[in-house]
Order: structure tokens, then sequence, then C-alpha cells
């Protein structure tokens, strides 16, 4: 197996967020979504990644059509994606996807949580290319064999296939999103969910003391309402 094996099976051991946070998670998804490509699924390929990815969190069918239909409001204001870099202690790098209608602000609590657990916030490009932008697809196993699956996929960019509890698993890199769900979607294949990672290249082995100083900063980051996603090169263990 590869490393978005190796990484998948990590995190998946690693506390995930509460629900209501993947509701959030996934209401800021919705109005980037529409924002961008309208509010019609049929029309929207991210807008239709983003419901699936509602499915899987079983949230509420109603939440996800208010949230769509708030969206189209030209009045509200929009997120913008905004990525921060910056190293935990003991040499961890850390990167921080947001979604914020308030950069000023998330700045602000982004370099205090840093600061607080005596990390620093770094510039733009200091740790991004310590990690490949991945993205991934989760699809019904069923009648499917992930050689057979891997195989057909690799001119569409699949770099991994695997199989685990949930489904079959197809990680390629950021850039061949779009053509793997098209052909996904063309074989009337059912996606369960998708969505984007920062796979680190290279990962860094600590103590359990330094884990728990890492810790610090990742769940003080975690919290945080325009916090997406957080990445960092500290090595995993799944025990």
């Amino acid at each position: 197996m590869g490393r978005a094996f190796e990484f998948r099976k990590a995190r998946k051991m690693k506390r995930w967020s509460a629900m209501s946070k993947a509701f959030t998670r996934i209401g800021k998804d919705i109005v980037m979504a529409v924002k961008e490509g309208g509010p019609d699924p049929a029309s929207n390929s991210r807008l239709r990644a983003v419901i699936q990815n509602a499915k899987a969190v079983n949230m509420p069918k109603d939440n996800v059509e208010r949230a769509i239909k708030k969206a189209s409001d030209k009045s509200l204001g929009d997120f913008k994606e905004v990525v921060f870099e910056g190293y935990a202690p003991h040499g961890i790098a850390v990167l921080v996807e947001t979604a914020t209608d308030n950069n000023t602000r998330t700045v602000a609590n982004v370099r205090s949580y840093f600061n607080k657990c005596d990390g620093s916030l770094g510039t733009s490009g200091s740790v991004v290319f310590m990690f490949d932008h991945t993205c991934n697809f989760r699809v019904n196993a069923e009648g499917l064999d992930p050689e057979e699956l891997e195989l057909e996929f690799i001119d569409f960019g699949a770099e991994e296939v695997f199989a685990d509890d949930d489904g079959i698993l197809i990680y390629a890199p950021f850039e061949s999103f779009g053509a793997i769900q098209a052909e996904i979607e063309s074989r009337d294949i059912e996606i369960l969910s998708s969505g984007f990672e920062r796979i680190p290249q290279v990962t860094k082995a600590v103590t359990p003391e330094q884990a728990a100083d890492i810790e610090k900063l990742l769940e003080k980051l975690e919290e945080d309402d325009d916090v997406q996603n957080v990445y960092h090169t500290m090595e995993e263990t799944t025990e």
C-alpha cells in the first residue's frame, strides 16, 4: 500500500470533528460551490460533490436545501479560501485550510494559536511544498475490483486505489478531480464522498511529550469555526 493508504488509515484512527462542526464545514462548502457555479447540481460538479459529502455525514436533506437556497441570495457574503502555513513546536510543519468571510479575524485567530502554543506562523510558500495536494473519491465497492479499477483509472490521473470497510478509495493529484469525477459518473458508479487532502511527503517522529505539545496547537486550530482542515508532518500511529 502507498502513502495515501497509510495517511488515511492514521487519520481515521484520530479524533474527528463533531457532527455540528462537519455540518458547518459543509455549509461553507455549499456557499462557495453555489457562488462559483450556481445552485443546480446537474450543471455544477463542485456542488454535486459537496451534496455527496453531506449525505456521507448524514446531514439532513432539508439542511442541504436550505443552505443552497441561502447561498443563492446575492446579498449573502461569500467565503474566501485562505491557506496558512507555519510550524508547531519541535519543528513540525503545519498547513491550515480556512474558509472565511472576515480575513482579518481569521488571520488574528490563527496567529494567536501559533503564538500561544510556542509555534510560529510562516509566510506563503514556507511549508506548502512539503505536502502533496491530492483529490480523493470514495465509491461503492459493490461489483468492483480495486485492482481493475486502478488500471482503468490510471489514464484519468489515479495514483492509488484501495479498499477499506466503507468502500473503495481513489487518490489522484488535485488537478485530476474533474476528469475522475466525470469518468466515475459516466460509468454510473455511486460516489459516496469526495474531497481534497494534503498528504505530507515526509513525516517526523516525536516523543509522546512532544506530541502532546503539538496536539495543543492542532486542537486549537481545529476548534476554530473558520478552519476547514489542518495537516501536519508529525508521524501519526494507528495504535
